[in-house]
């Protein structure tokens, strides 16, 4: 989009926001103002852009869930009237130009307005404190929400605002980039470096310069005493908010903790009695208390503490998309002011993510279909040889998987695609995260760059030569590459490759870490960037990637935070969404759809228990109950020996995703199985009696002791850690006289080509899964494919009344339509919804054929048993007592061998 045309959309966009427009009336008004502007856009150009502004006013997003505790009071309806929202209203202004949908701004024009009548009240002079937390989605507009609560936040009277953001220079250049555009209306940059002569608006600033907050720190330099002390004498006793954005550092934090100190003890309260605001951006990284210990607390989070304690009147804020870790801060550490942690004791508020974003539900449980392939991920299996997942900092890269050629390649074909489609100046970014070793990330810079430059050569020779240019390897395998990922994208070959060489000669590769930052979006030029961004850890946390659209992505940490963290690949993709790829390993697609699941029942529970008016710390026990729980509560400093971790199994789901491949564990857990079926014959239930389901055959009312016998007999792996079954059936054990006295039974066989299987008398289909290899080195079956599940989607519905099924789906349609998905947005159900309305646990036997992996020829393949193995799963329905937990037991030592640690993925090598 040219500059001019990009004015006109600005104007006819801010004029909506005022007056909504659609069809006829919004194409005469945008050809008016073509005129009036002097554009003079050709008749397709107007078109275009009037299709986009009527699918950006289509998007919506629903206001999010609240969990607030017994001692709130609402202040802000009250105080409204006496506050001038000059800062809101210019930052408002912004979003509309930068072509936020209207639905969008109102949403968060009423979500900041329910997080700052949460805080406390500026203009009540009494002491007070309040501890709260925000919980969002990678990549979907945390920092715009936390910038607008900034906004009203200085409107309704606080005066020292403090955001301490990512761990790296980086992260905390780019959010001080954002609260300029946002709140100060200053490049403080410029002004840092030129004085005066840098005083020049951007952002909010061009609307309105009047008030310009005071800045403590600029995009150039964190927290600086000496600077603060020559800054403090612009203040003018405070009429203007004061703002600081700081690196989540040991260093600069006791920087600040000094400089109010020495203000304080030279008499200089007035600081002290200001009302400040701390938003502490990704929460979960680095603040929380990780050592779980009321005395070694860490020293960044003691620092915050000590932080907010200096003030009389103070807010702290935690805004993350990876809630688990603050959830376990332990809210028994309430011994006193002193040893308070920061537990988000006073609320919890829930956003919702915008109708069109881009994100891991979509791309990982409505993207991976039950049959075919999934629509934006593709598996990388080849990198063992050239880049394993696991190597050292010293690993030579001397050439790339070709796997990385591919991503590389469509690329370079979406970027052509995207300029074809009218993007040309919008940025285009690939993702390389493969090392967290900056030395292995610049080797793999360096062969992105040759491979890059030798691409470019061939298109320079034969580019132009039409269909003669395919003969050269180079621009031939750019073909195949399209017809395997682009065909289907509107444009045939030949334009592509007549385009490409304009398209992507621009094109660099660079790195981004702590040695190295090669992005600067920056400069003003009519021509979007094309970047391919190589890097590690600074490339997992807050770095936003601008028009991100193709990811090659190895690492592989289970850790729940960490995994979603690196998740750079979510966002808005408005344009281009059909042309963005991500290739991973199988088994971290496998991880990413897991931890999918657990994020989105995280957020229904928010929304259960705002409806149930419920605290933050019976939303923290409920979260400390989830059996997706069990990875985050043993994560940090686990130490030698076992861990023991307390579940809840109420409404919850428990299956064999990872089987034991030994031969004498095999042979017992078919023993078990058909004790299991002979038991079931006995009591009377037989196959040829049993209703005959979609997979399987189910019979109700079965007694609890079948399932303690077979569970008492089951051989768990060892890694297998949430289907102990010492912990199951204890739980089982104190509900078997009510709760869980009779259960369904569900026998699982598929129909189709496959050949029966023959157990107890039961002739059954065998369910047909694919294993990782890798896990076959421990004897380990661990299913992967389809979300590494044992068990098929819609399996929970089975054995449910068909009126509460009904039911279930329609309040889960409706809390979509309450979240503003639309129709087209919609996925088939998700099993959780039926869980809840159970009258009966169920479980599942399965009866399994184990397919090789597709790797082919791999180690250890003679594991893989000729015969059925079996697998179970539970659903357990909502218990009477859903805060009663049960003990697992973790070999810690073996936990850190198979998801690592934080010591293992935490950067360190990118600061040295």
């Amino acid at each position: 989009m040219s500059a001019q045309l990009k004015h006109l959309d600005n104007v006819v966009s801010q004029s909506l926001a005022h007056e909504r427009k659609s069809g006829d009336d919004l194409r005469s008004f945008i050809k008016t103002m073509n005129a009036a502007l002097n554009v003079n856009a050709a008749p397709e150009a107007l078109e275009q852009l009037a299709r986009d502004i009527e699918e950006r006013f289509g998007i919506t997003m629903g206001l999010g869930a609240t969990v607030d505790d017994e001692s709130f009071r609402p202040w802000l309806d009250e105080a409204k009237a006496s506050i001038d929202p000059y800062y809101w209203d210019r930052y408002k202004k912004l979003l509309h130009k930068n072509g936020l949908p209207q639905d969008v701004v109102t949403g968060l024009d009423q979500i900041t307005d329910r997080i700052l009548g949460r805080l406390g009240n500026p203009g009540l002079a009494e002491k007070w404190d309040r501890r709260g937390m925000v919980v969002g989605h990678v990549q979907s507009g945390k920092t715009a929400n936390y910038t607008g609560l900034i906004c009203k936040a200085a409107d309704a009277g606080y005066r020292l605002i403090v955001v301490i953001a990512g761990i790296h220079n980086n992260l905390r250049n780019q959010t001080q980039e954002r609260i300029d555009e946002g709140f100060i209306g200053r490049d403080t940059g410029r002004l840092a470096t030129q004085g005066k002569k840098g005083n020049r608006a951007i952002g909010v600033g061009l609307f309105d310069d009047r008030k310009v907050p005071v800045s403590l720190t600029n995009t150039l330099f964190d927290f600086k005493k000496g600077t603060a002390s020559t800054n403090t004498s612009q203040i003018d006793s405070y009429k203007v908010p004061v703002v600081l954005v700081i690196k989540k550092n040991h260093s600069t934090l006791k920087n600040l903790l000094d400089w109010l100190r020495e203000n304080s003890a030279r008499g200089d309260d007035q600081m002290i009695d200001q009302p400040m605001l701390l938003i502490d951006d990704e929460a979960d990284n680095a603040s929380i208390n990780t050592k779980y210990s009321k005395e070694d607390i860490t020293k960044i989070n003691s620092q915050i503490r000590d932080l907010l304690n200096m003030f009389h009147r103070s807010c702290y804020v935690g805004y993350t998309a990876t809630p688990f870790a603050n959830i376990f801060v332990d809210p028994d550490q309430y011994d006193d002011v002193l040893k308070e942690d920061l537990f988000p004791k006073h609320f919890i508020v829930g956003l919702d993510a915008p109708s069109n974003y881009f994100g891991a539900k979509k791309i990982f449980i409505d993207g991976i279909p039950d049959e075919g392939d999934p629509v934006w991920l593709r598996t990388i299996r080849d990198n063992e040889d050239i880049l394993p997942i696991k190597h050292k900092i010293d690993r030579k890269v001397d050439e790339l998987p070709e796997s990385l050629k591919e991503a590389a390649r469509a690329f370079l074909i979406a970027r052509t695609i995207r300029n074809l489609r009218g993007q040309a100046s919008s940025h285009c970014s690939m993702l390389v995260n493969a090392s967290r070793f900056t030395d292995v990330q610049g080797r793999l810079r360096n062969r992105l760059h040759e491979y890059l430059g030798a691409i470019l050569d061939s298109l320079r020779v034969n580019g132009s030569r039409g269909r003669d240019g395919l003969r050269d390897p180079q621009i031939a395998a750019l073909q195949k590459t399209w017809q395997r990922e682009y065909a289907e994208a509107e444009l045939d070959w030949d334009p592509i490759q007549s385009a490409m060489l304009d398209a992507v000669a621009p094109a660099k590769v660079v790195e981004v870490n702590s040695r190295s930052n090669g992005l600067d979006y920056s400069g003003e030029s009519p021509v979007g960037q094309t970047v391919i961004s190589v890097g590690g850890f600074s490339l997992s946390r807050g770095l936003t990637l601008e028009g991100l659209t193709i990811t090659w992505f190895l690492r592989n940490t289970m850790m729940y935070d960490t995994l979603m963290q690196m998740g750079r690949w979510f966002g808005y993709r408005g344009g281009y969404e059909d042309l963005c790829r991500i290739w991973m390993p199988s088994e971290a697609i496998d991880w990413y759809a897991h931890i999918a699941e657990a994020s989105e029942e995280l957020h229904l529970e928010l929304k259960k228990m705002e409806k149930a008016k419920a605290s933050p710390a019976d939303f923290g026990l409920a979260v400390r109950s989830h059996p997706a729980s069990l990875l985050v509560t043993a994560r940090n400093k686990m130490g030698s020996g076992q861990k023991h971790v307390l579940i809840g199994l109420s409404n919850a789901w428990v299956e064999t995703a990872k089987i034991s491949a030994k031969p004498a564990d095999i042979s017992a857990n078919e023993d078990a199985a058909r004790k299991f079926l002979e038991g079931l014959s006995s009591a009377g239930f037989h196959r040829s009696s049993a209703k005959k389901e979609t997979g399987g055959f189910l019979i109700r009312d079965v007694s609890v002791n079948l399932i303690d016998n077979f569970l008492l007999a089951w051989r768990n792996h060892e890694q297998a850690f949430l289907t102990q079954t010492t912990p199951i059936r204890s739980y089982i054990g104190e509900r078997q006289h009510d709760e869980l006295e009779k259960w369904d039974v569900l026998v699982t066989s598929v129909s189709g080509d496959t050949e029966l299987f023959d157990i107890a008398g039961w002739r059954v289909g065998p369910q047909v899964r694919s294993v990782g290899y890798k896990d076959l080195t421990d004897h380990m079956l661990s299913m992967s494919g389809k979300r590494a599940r044992i068990a098929s989607r819609g399996v929970e519905k089975i054995g449910v009344e068909p009126v509460k099924a009904k039911q279930a789906e329609e309040e889960y349609l409706q809390s979509l339509k309450e979240d503003g998905k639309p129709e087209s947005h919609r996925p088939s159900f998700p099993d959780r919804i039926y869980r809840q309305v159970r009258d009966k646990p169920l479980f599942v036997l399965h009866v399994v054929k184990v397919r090789p992996p597709e790797e082919g020829d791999l180690p250890h393949l003679d594991r893989i048993p000729d015969r059925p193995v079996i697998g179970w799963s539970i659903s357990f329905p909502q218990s009477a007592k859903p805060s009663d937990r049960v003990e697992y037991i973790i070999n810690t030592q073996k936990f850190r061998e198979i998801y690592g640690s934080d010591e293992e993925d935490d950067g360190a090598f990118e600061d040295d």
